[in-house]
């Protein structure tokens, strides 16, 4: 792993930006495009890049597969809360008019939390697809190539 320095740190310096650029598109996707599935997705890729670089044994030390299953579930439930909150308020199912005092503060408020139950429920999906491919058995060993 000694012969990969310049992968290891140009891949340090991405990930902070890759992040960032998620929470702008996750949060500003609202006002343009994005949203909660590429937020997600530009989430997911900051860590699989991580697990490519430095190895799957150490992505999994910062997310394990117990968490990243439960960021599924989550992202889920606050998708279908707020459904379900608003079908509680007297409205039907994501009806955000209902969410905050105003409807167009219900409606924004809405949105958001929608768009991050996606992101989440899409991050812990990508991250876990990533696990099942990468966490396979190779069928051959290194000498054999």
């Amino acid at each position: 792993m000694d012969h990969h320095l310049i992968l290891r740190v140009v891949s340090r310096l991405l990930i902070a930006p890759i992040l960032l650029y998620g929470l702008y598109v996750q949060f500003h996707g609202d006002f343009g495009p994005g949203g909660g599935f590429q937020a997600g997705v530009i989430f997911a890729v900051a860590f699989i890049l991580y697990g490519i670089v430095f190895g799957l044994s150490r992505l999994r030390i910062i997310f394990p597969d117990w968490v990243v299953h439960k960021l599924v579930a989550l992202g889920l439930l606050l998708y279908a809360g707020t459904g379900v909150v608003s079908m509680f308020l007297g409205g039907n199912f994501l009806d955000y008019n209902l969410l905050a005092s105003t409807p167009v503060g219900g409606q924004h408020l809405g949105i958001i939390v929608v768009e991050l139950g996606v992101g989440i429920t899409v991050f812990g999906v990508m991250v876990s697809i990533y696990y099942g491919f990468a966490g396979r058995a190779p069928r051959l060993d290194d000498k054999d190539w």
